[in-house]
């Protein structure tokens, strides 16, 4: 479904799936669309910017979880420890899958734990969090050389070189490195948006849920600044 569609339905549907002092069952997860789900991690969004979480009975969440789990959605997100994707989200136990590593890229790890989540335990939404100032982004930037790390930021460098080629960066700007604000967040949004594509070009079986509108692969960027999450297109 198309991002325009889902912007005009976030306000009529925020607030559908009200945070409940339970974790959603089976016959819940199985009733919610994608709309419903995207709505209500942006209106949970809305309650961390506001500063005004939903107090939550984690005991019985805990106890409710010991006979399986039926999230609604799975982030990937970077491994930032600013960015607690539970809490920027309003969720709890039970509600979300979240995948973490550097940089927020996808690998056959990551998918297949997204191929897990959407075709057997049955989510809706598959979003992909970046985040301003990543330090991921910036060693991509600055080409970084450790001995693992290097191959990492190596799969975040074409969308350094994308941003470069598309507002003509380094002709216009001279040398770049990560002390560019500006150019960074191009990178991170690029990056995002590089990441929902190679989701979609590496495993059918979530875009044949995508078209049968079971599922919506979404990307979104987190302003460590303001704590709203803003999608992107």
């Amino acid at each position: 479904m198309k991002l325009p569609l889902f912007s005009v339905l976030l306000t009529l549907l925020a607030g559908s799936l009200a945070a409940a002092d339970h974790a959603p069952t089976k016959q819940e997860q199985a009733h919610f669309t994608p709309q419903e789900v995207l709505a209500d991690l942006m209106a949970g969004n809305k309650h961390y910017v506001d500063n005004r979480l939903t107090p939550r009975d984690l005991v019985t969440r805990r106890h409710d979880g010991v006979g399986g789990q039926h999230p609604k959605a799975y982030v990937l997100s970077c491994i930032d420890s600013r960015v607690p994707v539970e809490l920027v989200f309003d969720q709890s136990l039970g509600d979300i899958f979240v995948g973490r590593v550097a940089g927020n890229i996808e690998n056959e790890d990551q998918l297949g734990s997204m191929e897990y989540a959407a075709c057997v335990s049955g989510v809706h939404v598959i979003l992909v969090l970046g985040h301003e100032s990543c330090g991921a982004v910036k060693g991509a930037i600055d080409h970084v050389e450790m001995s693992n790390l290097s191959l990492l930021l190596d799969k975040i460098e074409p969308a350094v070189e994308a941003v470069k080629a598309d507002h003509h960066y380094g002709h216009d700007h001279g040398h770049l490195d990560s002390h560019d604000h500006r150019f960074v967040s191009l990178v991170v949004e690029q990056n995002v948006k590089m990441t929902v594509a190679d989701i979609r070009e590496r495993s059918p079986e979530l875009v044949k849920l995508e078209q049968e509108g079971r599922l919506c692969i979404v990307g979104a960027v987190y302003s460590l600044q303001t704590g709203k999450v803003t999608l992107v297109e």
